[in-house]
């Protein structure tokens, strides 16, 4: 039997149905980087390999803790873990224009699962030192200056430059999904069983991609060139420096994780002698930076151009800042949970826009050692903010030293806000010339030149 309708309520059927589209239409456009099948491989894969892998940083951090009872151990650690990635970065770099990216990531997630087994077993044998913990950590350090430029420039190998925006936000989401999960199972094991499982299964989420990253078939070539290494790697510091947009954003990047990320080296102190929440608390604490950063990295899924991304850097890095501030003034748990969250939204933000926007600037031929140092100035500069932070906590006490790191990312913040009109004209036109080159859609050249 046929229903008749009035003409409102066709009229408001109508309009359902268009707002049903619409909401398809929406997540179809956040998750439009998963139509090809290397990329769901890799987003599988690594899904269940970062929850492992926040396991770990979690359990080690407490570790430390646990073992010394020291901020400048703790920062000690985390500048062991990441100065290599500084060190190490332009090579890992060049070796990434140079060599098969696919078979770069395969052998880093190996030599990462190999060493989350030492440290397991060393800790569930309860022979475990704190120099093991650092020669492992830096030795792992190694391993992410090859694996970060060689993964950061293998996404458009996997998805080509149209869907490249999505496929950054999306593994920032991954990434920062495991972020939640990750710490807050971590804590309740630490709690219950010690910290030598949480290793264990790091070491074997590894499996997951290692087999994901095996049934792909993606097409990385080798790229055979004349320069030396040397030279190579020169080229790409020279790229940087002379392009105004890219250098003005790793500045900013290289700043903030100086002075703004010790604060997760220090939320071992924060969780146990300030907000007294224990091993439990911190995996709380981590998961609920890990939500911010993930609310984050979906806004930028949503997201179809690169028109005003420049503004978002700047407003999120204050955002940041201005969240920090708040956060360390605190004493109370819950209200702590509460402020990381603008704390992981903003930081994660400004990461995944700043990388978009550089992907978006750099020909492929420069793609590995350019994203080789914005893994220096991202996760590079950070030892060093740990290091620095841990002897300063040491001295200031870790609620100054994490409002002092604030406040400087809110300073940062202003001074890339007025070099944005500068630079702006000049990232259109970067990004023109690659789109072009890529004969890459219309849109994506029509965002770039729009005010």
């Amino acid at each position: 039997m046929s229903e008749s309708r009035t003409p409102i309520e066709a009229n408001a059927a109508a309009n359902g149905g268009e707002a049903v589209s619409a909401r398809g239409s929406r997540w179809q456009v956040a998750g439009r980087a998963l139509r090809h099948r290397n990329f769901q491989l890799f987003f599988s894969g690594q899904l269940i390999s970062l929850i492992g892998t926040w396991m770990q940083s979690v359990a080690q951090s407490w570790l430390v803790y646990r073992l010394t009872g020291s901020a400048l151990l703790l920062g000690s650690v985390g500048f062991a873990s990441q100065i290599p990635v500084f060190l190490f970065a332009p090579l890992g770099g060049m070796t990434a224009d140079r060599v098969n990216r696919r078979h770069i990531v395969i052998s880093t997630q190996v030599a990462s699962m190999l060493l989350a087994f030492v440290l397991a077993a060393l800790t569930l044998s309860h022979k475990v030192q704190v120099w093991h913990v650092f020669v492992l950590a830096s030795l792992l350090g190694v391993v992410n200056a090859f694996d970060i430029p060689g993964r950061q420039s293998f996404l458009v190998d996997m998805v080509g430059k149209e869907d490249l925006m999505n496929a950054i936000a999306l593994n920032s989401s991954m990434f920062n999904g495991a972020r939640v999960v990750g710490p807050a199972v971590a804590g309740i094991l630490v709690a219950r069983i010690g910290e030598g499982w949480c290793f264990f299964a790091n070491a074997v989420s590894y499996i997951a991609v290692i087999i994901g990253l095996l049934l792909m078939k993606v097409h990385s070539p080798a790229r055979a060139l004349m320069a030396s290494p040397l030279e190579h790697i020169m080229e790409g510091f020279r790229f940087v420096n002379r392009t105004a947009p890219i250098r003005a954003l790793l500045m900013l990047l290289g700043l903030v994780s100086l002075v703004g990320m010790p604060y997760v080296v220090l939320m071992p102190i924060f969780a146990d002698k300030i907000l007294h929440g224990g091993a439990r608390g911190l995996g709380i604490l981590m998961g609920a930076t890990g939500v911010g950063a993930l609310l984050g990295a979906l806004t930028l899924a949503f997201r179809e151009g690169v028109k005003g991304l420049g503004r978002w850097v700047a407003m999120c890095c204050a955002g940041f800042g201005g969240s920090l501030v708040v956060f360390a003034i605190s004493h109370s748990f819950w209200v702590s949970v509460i402020l990381l969250l603008p704390v992981g939204y903003t930081m994660m933000l400004q990461m995944a826009c700043s990388n978009t926007l550089i992907q978006v600037m750099v020909p492929d031929a420069l793609r590995g050692r350019v994203m080789a140092v914005y893994s220096m100035m991202f996760m590079g500069m950070a030892p060093i903010g740990a290091l620095f932070g841990g002897a300063l906590a040491d001295r200031l006490g870790v609620q100054v030293t994490v409002a002092i790191g604030g406040l400087a990312s809110v300073a940062g913040a202003a001074w890339f806000w007025f070099q944005l009109p500068k630079i702006r004209v000049e990232a259109r036109r970067l990004i023109v010339a690659q789109a072009s080159a890529g004969g890459e859609p219309s849109e994506m050249t029509a965002q770039a030149v729009e005010d």
